[in-house]
C-alpha cells in the first residue's frame, strides 16, 4: 500500500515538473514572439518600396501577427486549464432526473439511423424509465416513423424544414418536458455509459451547469487519414479541437457546443429562447448564448460517442465552409468579442475563434510571400540576414517546441500546416464574404454516405498545382548564379520555399485520393467467439469486426475452406450475437510461418472485398498453432442484429489517438508514392 502511495506521489511530482517545464517554454515563446512581432511591425515594413510591395509586406506582417496571437491565446489557456477538468461527482441513483434523448435527422438513411437509435436504447441509467428517446425527423418520413416504432422509441415528425436543425429541435422541445436533453446527430452512436458519465456534472455544487459537451469522435478514417495512407499514424483531424482546444476553453468558460454527444439543461435553453435561428451553426451560438446568460458550458475529454467522418472532398469542404460562415455569423449575432456579459478571457477566445478562420488566408500569404520575393523580386521585409536570424530564429524554434506541449501529440506544427494548406484555397472567399455581411443562410446536411469510389478530386487540385509550379520556379530562379556565402544568405528563403513545397505536395496526394473499396469500416476488437460447424465447437477470439464481416483466431485445426458456412457466436460483457457466416479466407498459423503468410491473406481479402463488400481482414500472428479465419456474416435474428451493432460500436475505436512520432516527412512521402505506384 505504501509502495503504491509512493508511486502515486512520484507521478504527481513528475507531472508537476513537466507542467513547470511546459509553462516555462510557453512563457519563453510568448516573449520571443512578442519581441519578434514588435520588431516586424515597427522596423521591417518596406514603406519605401512602392504601394504593391508595401501592401504585400503589411499583409505578411498581419498574417504573422494573427497566427502568433492565436497561438499565444492557446498557450495561456493551456497554462490556466490545469484543474479545469471537473471530477465526475458521485450522485445517488434516486437523484438522476428524466432525460429526453433527441436524435436529429433530415434525410439520412434508415440504415444509418438504425445504429444510432439502437445504441440509445442500450443507454445505462439508474431508472431506465426516465430515459425518453425521440427521433426528431424534419423530413417527416414514414420509413423513419416505422423504424422508430420498431425499435420502441418516440417519433416527432416535422414537415417544415424552414429553420433546419434549430426548428427541428425547438419543435421537439415543445413536445417534451424532461429537465435534461441529450442531443445526437443521426450518425453519432453513443456508448452505453454516455448518460452515466455526463448527467452527474449537473449536480456539482455552486456550478450553474448549462451544457456538457463530450468529444466528437469517429469510427471511420477521415479523408486526411485515408487519402494520405496515414490511417495508422495520425488521429482524426477533428480530435485536436474536440479533445484539446475545446477542453482548454473550459478555463475561460468558452467551451462550445458542437451539435452532438451533448447534454443540455432544459431550463437554460428556455431562458435563452431555445435553439437560435439566424445562423447555420446553431450549436456554436447556443453555447455562446448560454454563457452570456451566466451558465457554464463544460467540455469533457472522455470520448463517449462516435460517428462518421465525411467521405468526399466536396462534402468536407462544404462542411468547413458552413462552419466558417456559421461561426462568424454567431459571433456577429451575439457581439461575442465586445459584450460585457462575457469575461475578457472568454471574449479573447471568441476573437481567436473568429481569427482562426482567417488563418487560411494567412496560410496562403505564407505560401505566396516567398514566391513574390524569389520569383518577382518583391521586397517584403527590410532587414539584413543576421538581423533576421537574431529575431526570427529564437521565436521559430521555441514555437516548434511549444506546439509539441500544446497538443500532447494529437497535432504537430507540420500537420497543422498541411491541413491548412489543403483547405486554404476554398475558405478564403467564404470567410471574407461572411465578414463583410454577405451572409450564408442555407443549412445543408453534410453528406456522409459511404460509397465505393475513387476519392480523387482533380478539380480541387488546380490551385495547389499552380502554387507548386510557382514555388518550384521560385526555387530554381533564386538558386541561379548563387554559390558560397550567397547560398548561406539565401537559406531562409530557400527553407521557406521548400517547407511550403512539402505541404503542397501533401495537398496533391490528398486530392489524388485513394480507391475506397469498403462499404463498412473494420474495427479492431478482441472478444470471445465460438465457431459452430457440424455439431462441433471451437473457441477463440475476434480480431476485427464490421457490419458485414469478421476476422477470428481459433486455436486448433478445423479444416475450413473458402465458401464453407458455419455459425459464430460473439460474446462480450454486455452483448451476445449469433451470426451466420461464410468463409472467405482461412489459414493455419504457427509461430513465424503465419507472419510470412500475412501478405497473401491481405491480397486474398482485398480480392474478396471487390466481390462481396465484406471486411476480409487479417491481424498479427500468434506464436502457437491456430487458425486465422475471415468471413462474411449476417445476424441470425433481430436480437442478434441489435447486439451485433453494439458489439461493433460500443467500444473504444481502434484508429490512432496520437501521431506516430517516428514517422518522418520522408517516410510519408515515400509511402504515398509507393502505394500509388503499386495500385495504379
Amino acid at each position: 500500500m505504501a509502495s503504491r502511495s509512493r508511486k502515486a506521489g512520484d507521478r504527481e511530482v513528475e507531472n508537476m515538473t513537466d507542467e513547470k517545464k511546459r509553462n516555462r517554454w510557453f512563457i519563453a515563446t510568448i516573449v520571443f514572439l512578442s519581441v519578434y512581432l514588435i520588431w516586424r511591425i515597427f522596423f521591417t515594413l518596406p514603406w519605401r518600396e512602392g504601394i504593391l510591395q508595401t501592401a504585400a509586406g503589411i499583409a505578411l506582417a498581419a498574417a504573422e501577427t494573427v497566427t502568433s496571437l492565436g497561438v499565444m491565446e492557446l498557450m495561456v489557456n493551456r497554462m490556466k486549464s490545469s484543474g479545469h477538468e471537473l471530477p465526475l461527482p458521485d450522485v445517488s441513483a434516486d437523484r438522476f432526473p428524466d432525460v429526453d434523448v433527441f436524435i436529429a435527422t433530415h434525410n439520412e438513411s434508415a440504415k444509418l439511423l438504425y445504429k444510432t437509435i439502437n445504441a440509445c436504447t442500450f443507454l445505462e441509467y439508474p431508472d431506465p424509465d426516465k430515459v425518453h428517446i425521440y427521433v426528431c425527423d424534419d423530413g417527416d418520413r414514414e420509413e423513419i416513423r416505422e423504424l422508430a416504432e420498431h425499435l420502441g422509441v418516440g417519433y416527432l415528425g416535422l414537415s417544415d424544414n424552414r429553420h433546419a436543425k434549430s426548428g427541428n429541435y425547438n419543435y421537439a422541445l415543445s413536445r417534451t418536458s424532461s429537465p435534461l436533453i441529450a442531443t445526437f446527430d443521426a450518425d453519432m452512436i453513443p456508448r452505453r455509459k454516455f448518460l452515466i458519465k455526463t448527467v452527474p456534472y449537473f449536480f456539482i455544487p455552486d456550478k450553474r451547469m448549462g451544457l456538457v459537451q463530450t468529444p466528437q469522435s469517429f469510427y471511420n478514417q477521415d479523408l486526411f487519414q485515408f487519402n494520405l495512407f496515414s490511417e495508422k499514424d495520425i488521429p482524426n483531424e477533428q480530435d485536436f479541437f474536440s479533445r484539446e482546444i475545446n477542453v482548454m476553453r473550459n478555463a475561460a468558460n468558452a467551451a462550445v457546443y458542437t451539435g452532438s454527444n451533448t447534454v443540455i439543461l432544459r431550463a437554460a435553453l428556455e431562458e435563452i429562447g431555445g435553439f437560435p435561428y439566424d445562423t447555420v451553426t446553431e450549436d456554436f451560438e447556443t453555447s455562446l448564448r448560454l454563457q452570456k446568460a451566466g451558465y457554464i458550458t463544460y467540455a469533457s475529454s472522455e470520448v463517449l460517442a462516435a460517428g462518421l467522418s465525411t467521405t468526399t472532398v466536396a462534402s468536407m469542404i462544404g462542411q468547413r465552409v458552413r462552419w466558417a460562415r456559421g461561426v462568424i455569423q454567431s459571433i456577429q449575432n451575439t457581439n461575442a468579442v465586445f459584450t460585457k456579459d462575457l469575461t475578457i478571457q472568454a471574449r479573447l477566445s471568441y476573437l481567436n475563434s473568429y481569427l482562426y478562420w482567417w488563418s487560411f488566408l494567412c496560410r496562403m500569404i505564407f505560401i505566396l510571400s516567398p514566391i513574390l520575393f524569389a520569383l518577382f523580386g518583391f521586397r517584403l521585409v527590410e532587414c539584413g540576414f543576421w538581423e533576421l536570424l537574431l529575431f526570427w530564429l529564437p521565436s521559430h524554434l521555441s514555437y516548434r517546441v511549444s506546439m509539441g506541449y500544446l497538443s500532447t501529440n494529437i497535432r504537430n506544427m507540420r500537420w497543422s500546416q498541411i491541413i491548412d494548406t489543403i483547405l486554404a484555397p476554398y475558405l478564403i472567399i467564404p470567410v471574407f464574404l461572411e465578414s463583410v455581411g454577405i451572409h450564408y443562410k442555407k443549412f445543408k446536411v453534410t453528406d456522409k454516405k459511404k460509397q465505393r469510389v475513387q476519392t480523387a478530386s482533380f478539380r480541387y487540385l488546380i490551385p495547389h498545382g499552380i502554387l507548386i509550379l510557382l514555388t518550384a520556379a521560385s526555387i530554381l530562379r533564386f538558386l541561379r548564379g548563387k554559390y558560397g556565402l550567397a547560398l548561406v544568405y539565401s537559406s531562409v528563403i530557400l527553407f521557406w520555399l521548400g517547407y511550403n513545397l512539402v505541404s503542397l505536395l501533401y495537398a496533391v496526394f490528398f486530392m489524388l485520393g485513394r480507391e475506397s473499396r469498403r462499404i463498412s469500416d473494420r474495427i479492431g476488437a478482441e472478444e470471445k467467439a465460438e465457431v459452430w460447424r457440424a455439431g462441433e465447437c471451437w473457441k477463440g477470439k475476434t480480431v476485427d469486426v464490421s457490419e458485414e464481416g469478421i476476422a477470428l483466431r481459433i486455436p486448433g485445426v478445423m479444416g475450413m475452406e473458402k465458401g464453407d458456412t458455419f455459425r459464430v457466436v460473439v460474446t462480450t460483457e454486455h452483448y451476445r450475437a449469433a451470426l451466420n457466416a461464410a468463409c472467405v479466407y482461412s489459414r493455419e498459423e504457427g509461430g513465424m510461418e503465419g507472419a510470412m503468410q500475412e501478405e497473401d491473406a491481405q491480397a486474398e481479402a482485398a480480392r474478396e472485398e471487390d466481390k462481396t463488400g465484406s471486411e476480409t481482414l487479417s491481424g498479427m500472428s500468434g506464436m502457437r498453432p491456430e487458425v486465422f479465419l475471415a468471413a462474411v456474416v449476417s445476424p441470425v435474428d433481430e436480437e442478434s442484429r441489435r447486439n451485433w451493432m453494439q458489439i461493433i460500436h460500443d467500444r473504444k475505436h481502434s484508429l490512432p489517438r496520437e501521431i506516430d512520432p517516428w514517422m518522418t516527412v520522408y517516410d510519408e512521402v515515400c509511402r504515398n508514392i509507393r502505394m500509388r505506384w503499386e495500385r495504379r
